[in-house]
């Protein structure tokens, strides 16, 4: 039986980054993830966001990958939202995401920061979050500053 540790940190955002979610439309999308991912044996260690945007610290078993767990969350979510939330408009998810390896060292900070995304963005936007996270990763940015 193999042993892993594999633990991401993932970010995605809605559809042309737009505010659209309120903070109930938020809390039951969480919930509903969190619900989706025990079904599916995704091991979600937390889950939070903001307007715009949703977090996650998961933990990949040894016949998962990024990008097979990352399409079947915000695909259903999407389609849940659509069918059991009101929205201004039609609800989706950006096509793009962030997701980064976590340390043993630094799960417990990334988990406390994805814990607080309402407090912490009330100093920062998403968009002033995105590019620390191309910054600090080093990521290719396809979304010009201007």
């Amino acid at each position: 039986m193999p042993y892993t540790r594999l633990v991401l940190h993932a970010v995605w955002s809605v559809k042309e980054r737009k505010p659209l979610m309120s903070k109930f439309n938020k809390d039951a999308l969480c919930c509903h993830i969190r619900e989706y991912a025990t079904g599916k044996n995704i091991h979600l260690l937390n889950i939070n966001g903001w307007l715009d945007h949703l977090h996650a610290l998961i933990s990949l078993s040894t016949d998962q990958n990024v990008a097979t767990v990352m399409n079947l969350i915000k695909g259903e979510s999407s389609y849940w939202a659509n069918r059991n939330l009101f929205w201004a408009e039609h609800f989706g998810w950006q096509d793009d995401y962030f997701a980064v390896s976590v340390s043993r060292s630094h799960e417990e900070r990334v988990y406390r920061y994805i814990e607080n995304q309402e407090k912490h963005h009330r100093r920062k936007t998403y968009l002033d979050e995105y590019y620390e996270f191309i910054d600090r990763f080093k990521f290719e940015n396809n979304l010009s500053k201007s």
